[in-house]
C-alpha cells in the first residue's frame, strides 16, 4: 500500500525496495546502518538483488552518535568510498540513522537522493516521516538541521520482532500522542492495547492510522508555520527531559519515554488552560504511568528543565510555546504557560 509522500506500508520488502530504488537516480548506492541495525536489521534485505553492489556505512548505536563528528563521519566515507551527486543513501535503523543520513544526504555535495527504512516504532511514525533531519549540538536535541523528504519511506513491521519492550514503548509514546491530537476512537484502541503482549497484526493496523494522524497535518503544514506544531503536543516539556538526561545520566532516556513523560505536565497545562476532560487526562496518566513509570526528577530540577524548555526551537522571544489540547482532537496552538503553572504542572506528574 502506498501513502501520501512515497510512503510504502510493505508487505513484500524486497519487491518494495527495488521499486523505490528503480524511482531513484543512482550510480552507487550506500547504506547507512548503525552497529545494531547492521547485525540484526541488514541481514534481513542484503541479499535482496538491488542491493547487491550496495556499500555500507556504520556509525555507533546510541542517541549520542546523533552529533556533528557522526555527521561528519559520513561524509568522510562518502566521499572516500566514491558517491557522486548521483549517488543514493538507505538509511537502514532506528531515528538517529534517519536523522543524522537525512541530513548527511542533504548537504553532502548539496544533496543526493536518500531512502528511510526505519527499524524501530519510533522511527516508523516519528523520525522517519515528516522531511526533519538533523543532529543534536551544544547539549540541545535537533539543534542543527534542514526539512527535506526522502524519496521514499518503507515501512515494514517485520524488523519490529526483534525490538526490545522499551524501544517498542518509546515508538508507542508517539503513536499516543497521535491519537490524542487526533479523536477520540484512536486514543481509545491506543488505551487498550496490550503492550505488554503485542499483537503485531493489530499493531501494524494502529501504525497505518498514526502515520495517516501525522501524514494529514504535514501535508497541510510542512515547514511548521501553523497546524504542524500540534504534532509538538508533548514534545516541549518531553524535549527538556530529554535534554536534561543527556547531561545528568549515564544511560539517557529514550526520545519516546521523554515524549511520554512530557504528556503528563502538558496534559494538565491543557486541562487548567484550555478545559481538557479530567476524566481522559486521568485514563491517559493511568496508562503512561503503568507502562513508562515517572522521570527521575525533583523539584531542584525544575529551573533547569524550564531553562532548557526556553531553548526550545518553537519559541518566540522568553515566551516558552506550548501546544495544548482543549480536548482529544481539540488542537490550540501557540499557547503559554508561566514558570509557576509550569512547575505546577512538573509536580503534577511526579505525585499524580
Amino acid at each position: 500500500m502506498i501513502m501520501e509522500q512515497r510512503i510504502i506500508l510493505s508487505k513484500n520488502l524486497n519487491e518494495d525496495v527495488a521499486i523505490a530504488i528503480s524511482e531513484c537516480e543512482h550510480d552507487k548506492i550506500f547504506i547507512l546502518t548503525d552497529e545494531t541495525t547492521l547485525k540484526f536489521c541488514w541481514p534481513l534485505i542484503k541479499g535482496f538483488y538491488s542491493l547487491k553492489e550496495a556499500q555500507t556505512i556504520t556509525i555507533k548505536a546510541s542517541d549520542t552518535s546523533k552529533n556533528i563528528d557522526s555527521l561528519a563521519f559520513v561524509w568522510q566515507q562518502l566521499s572516500e568510498k566514491g558517491a557522486t551527486r548521483h549517488s543514493l543513501l538507505i538509511n537502514l535503523g532506528g531515528g538517529v540513522v534517519t536523522d543524522l543520513g537525512g541530513f548527511a544526504a542533504s548537504t553532502f555535495k548539496r544533496g543526493i537522493d536518500f531512502i528511510n527504512i526505519p527499524t524501530t516504532l519510533l522511527a516508523m511514525v516519528d523520525a522517519s516521516v515528516g522531511g526533519k533531519t538533523g543532529i543534536n549540538f551544544n547539549g540541545l536535541k535537533n539543534e542543527i538541521g534542514v526539512f527535506n523528504d526522502a524519496k521514499y519511506v518503507i515501512l515494514s513491521t517485520s524488523f519490529l520482532k526483534s525490538l526490545n519492550a522499551e524501544n517498542l514503548l518509546s515508538g508507542y509514546a508517539e503513536m499516543l500522542k497521535h491519537g490524542l491530537i487526533a479523536n477520540d476512537k484512536i486514543w481509545a484502541e491506543l488505551l487498550n492495547f496490550d503492550l505488554q503482549h503485542p499483537d503485531y497484526q493489530m499493531l501494524q493496523s494502529l501504525l497505518e492510522k498514526s502515520i495517516k494522524v501525522k501524514e494529514r497535518i504535514v501535508l497541510k503544514d510542512p515547514k511548521e508555520k501553523g497546524l504542524r506544531k500540534a504534532l509538538n503536543f508533548g514534545h516541549t516539556i518531553g524535549h527538556a527531559f530529554e535534554s536534561w538526561s543527556l547531561k545528568h545520566d549515564e544511560r539517557p532516556i529514550l526520545h519516546g519515554y521523554a515524549v511520554a513523560y512530557g504528556l503528563i505536565p502538558e496534559l494538565y497545562l491543557s486541562s487548567i488552560k484550555a478545559g481538557f476532560p479530567t476524566d481522559k487526562l486521568r485514563q491517559t496518566v493511568s496508562f503512561i504511568r503503568e507502562n513508562y513509570g515517572v522521570p527521575a526528577i525533583t523539584c531542584d530540577d525544575y529551573d533547569g528543565l524550564i531553562a532548557l524548555m526556553r531553548h526550545d526551537k518553537k519559541n518566540v522571544a522568553d515566551i516558552i510555546n506550548f501546544t495544548l489540547l482543549g480536548n482529544i482532537g481539540d488542537i490550540r496552538i501557540n499557547q503559554s504557560a508561566t514558570d509557576d503553572e509550569i512547575k505546577e504542572a512538573l509536580d503534577f506528574m511526579r505525585e499524580g
